[in-house]
């Protein structure tokens, strides 16, 4: 299949009676009733008046419904997944920042979300979850109003909204298209080797890149399954390993670190249960947590770099019998990087100075905001921000920040 497709063209290029989502405790929904369960939220939104490109928030918890959650409604408009442990003030921020025409909660939610929600005018769909069906499996119960019609998501419409941190300045709204997001996961399906043997055991949050992506896209994108966790929980990992019997897992290194923890107590699970890889991104981590996992899992770590901009991945390490070197990102996957001086000159090989991407799955530039866009983009690169160097076999070292 061809990179540029939307998440729908991806769903239904799964065989459709295979396991796509699912849950600890909970019976797997295949790739099928995912299919059937978008088309029903596509006409639930559009006879809401709610279409291509218009924003609908999702504030959920942790889990399959999430994750189903963004997937549905990515097929018929454009998702905005917010934090659900925001304040009220945030959500009201977030909300009016987006432009959000609608907010989706579950069925008696009391998030602040909701109030948010009612002091902006923006209406409110309520995700009805069935605990008696497939992991995943909802109702969405939106106000109906003048219905609208726009046919199927086209690779060039937002199916993904979000913020950066803005740690230090407001943040910065990025939206990333459906030819962003399948090329992402195209690429993390081919860096991972992924087929639909594969499960994913997910850990991550799923109002974040990095879950949404590498975690549930990529599966879905490989034909393979993803079981959801209602978060991470180092106590209940081992357990939910032992249930759900993965082939690997993502998480960020504090997680990875906390698994460590209480590997000792957990030998038999993890013998009995063998992972294919363990992946890790987010930031950097360490060489002696990397070789701590490859000797308690007797299973590979690829490293992997990845950024909101880029749709989340940018560079991995390579599984075996490719070279892993700890301390590095690896080599480029999938968008092409180079390293830049200040004045938008490419260095050579060895040379340090601005890391910077260019590919299908890179945002086309952030929202309503031509500065940011002026000061990131260079001759089509992307620039990261990030300091580093790429040595002659291509593999990327980051050496430090430079804003």
């Amino acid at each position: 299949m061809s990179n540029f497709q939307t998440i729908f063209e991806i769903i239904q290029g799964a065989h459709p009676e295979s396991p796509a989502i699912g849950a600890p405790d909970r019976r797997y929904l295949t790739f099928g009733q995912l299919t059937d369960l978008c088309a029903r939220t596509r006409r639930v939104l559009n006879g809401g008046g709610i279409g291509r490109n218009e924003r609908v928030a999702i504030v959920l918890p942790n889990g399959a419904e999430m994750a189903t959650a963004f997937t549905a409604i990515s097929c018929a408009a454009t998702t905005a997944p917010l934090n659900p442990a925001y304040r009220r003030e945030e959500f009201e921020f977030y909300l009016d920042d987006l432009n959000a025409r609608a907010l989706v909660v579950e069925a008696g939610s009391d998030s602040p979300a909701v109030a948010a929600a009612r002091e902006l005018g923006i209406r409110i769909c309520y995700l009805h979850g069935n605990s008696e069906g497939a992991a995943g499996d909802f109702e969405l119960e939106c106000p109906s109003t003048e219905p609208k019609s726009d046919g199927p998501v086209q690779p060039d419409d937002v199916a993904l909204i979000l913020h950066t941190s803005g740690t230090t300045s407001r943040p910065k709204i990025v939206p990333l298209s459906h030819r962003n997001v399948s090329a992402s996961a195209h690429n993390i399906m081919r860096s991972l080797s992924l087929t639909e043997h594969d499960r994913c055991l997910n850990i991550m949050p799923l109002f974040h890149i990095h879950g949404l992506i590498a975690a549930v896209l990529a599966s879905l994108r490989a034909g393979a399954s993803i079981s959801c966790s209602p978060g991470f929980n180092a106590l209940k990992f081992f357990g939910w390993i032992d249930e759900t019997k993965p082939t690997w897992y993502t998480a960020v290194p504090t997680m990875h670190q906390a698994i460590l923890s209480r590997a000792a107590k957990n030998q038999n699970v993890i013998q009995n249960n063998p992972l294919r890889f363990i992946r890790s991104s987010s930031s950097s981590l360490s060489p002696q947590v990397m070789s701590e996992l490859e000797r308690v899992f007797d299973a590979p770590v690829v490293e992997a770099y990845g950024m909101t901009e880029a749709a989340h991945l940018m560079a991995c390490n390579p599984l075996p019998p490719g070279k892993r070197i700890a301390g590095t990102v690896g080599k480029a996957a999938g968008p092409e990087v180079a390293i830049m001086d200040e004045d938008g000159e490419l260095l050579e090989s060895g040379s340090t100075g601005e890391i910077v991407i260019r590919g299908d799955n890179v945002t086309r530039g952030y929202e309503n905001n031509p500065k940011a866009n002026t000061e990131n983009f260079t001759h089509g690169w992307f620039r990261t921000g990030d300091q580093g160097s790429i040595d002659p076999d291509g593999y990327i070292s980051i050496t430090g920040r430079l804003k």
